[in-house]
């Protein structure tokens, strides 16, 4: 019950390896589903989610606790979609989500700047000058992305398995090599990294909930341990504890023994 997420640029083969992975492993491949998924769930139109993924930072600025609320819904609907496992995700947020849970392959796709070069001019129809300009400005409105959203920057190579770059090697190269190193045993399920990935999916889903109604809690859990902490001024406690528990009796499933909730920032 493997998971695999690829990260890659602009025109890096990243989603044609993707695909082809996902077929040779008779995995499923998503990517767009999860923006459809949060969209619906949450109410939030789908054109505002796509933006917020190619914009820069500053769309947030525009909404009241925009960046918590994105981290909210996405996180929730792509963890949720990936429980089953036996999937291949190739888009933003995939490593930021999963550091902790061992049956997580973590790929990134690079691949060489003339290559994308060509590719944007081919599918663009535009000029060399153009396509180097467009693609480099693409690259670092991701990096801004993963840093404004995660505080983790997507060229570290720290926050990956293996990085594959596609100079010598070809597509069908990159997929052999994806599809094997997923079989490797310590990519696989085991209770404890099932337990590591169920404690992520608890936090999430009350996040989602609350982030509504109370937009300064961040939701930690362990162990099947809940803690939930807020920001707010000593006048707010009593009120804000209030509504936390009015919104989690709303939640079926959840023992309010197995809850905390402290008045203070989440630890970073």
């Amino acid at each position: 019950m493997t998971v695999i997420t690829i990260s890659r640029g602009t025109y890096s083969k990243g989603k044609e390896i993707a695909e082809k992975v996902a077929q040779k492993l008779d995995f499923e491949c998503i990517a767009r589903k999860i923006l459809l998924e949060a969209s619906s769930e949450f109410n939030i139109p789908e054109i505002k989610l796509i933006r917020a993924l190619h914009d820069s930072p500053s769309i947030f600025n525009r909404f009241t606790h925009g960046k918590e609320k994105y981290i909210a819904f996405i996180r929730h609907a792509l963890l949720q979609h990936l429980q089953k496992g036996n999937i291949v995700y190739h888009g933003l947020g995939g490593q930021f989500f999963l550091q902790n849970v061992s049956h997580v392959l973590r790929v990134r796709i690079t691949c060489d700047m003339e290559e994308r070069v060509r590719e944007e001019m081919k599918r663009e129809n535009i000029s060399e000058n153009q396509a180097r300009h467009l693609l480099a400005k693409d690259d670092e409105e991701r990096r801004k992305w993963s840093l404004f959203l995660y505080g983790i920057d997507t060229w570290d190579p720290l926050l990956y398995d293996i990085t594959i770059h596609l100079d010598k090697l070809t597509v069908d190269d990159a997929v052999d090599m994806i599809a094997e190193v997923s079989k490797n045993p310590c990519f696989q399920k085991t209770t404890d990294s099932q337990s590591a990935f169920d404690d992520l999916l608890k936090a999430a889903k009350i996040q989602s909930l609350l982030i509504e109604k109370i937009p300064t809690a961040s939701v930690t859990c362990k162990n099947g341990k809940i803690k939930i902490y807020f920001e707010g001024s000593f006048g707010q406690e009593d009120y804000i504890n209030t509504k936390i528990k009015e919104i989690l009796r709303e939640i079926p499933g959840y023992n309010s023994a197995d809850i905390e909730i402290l008045p203070i920032a989440a630890p970073k």
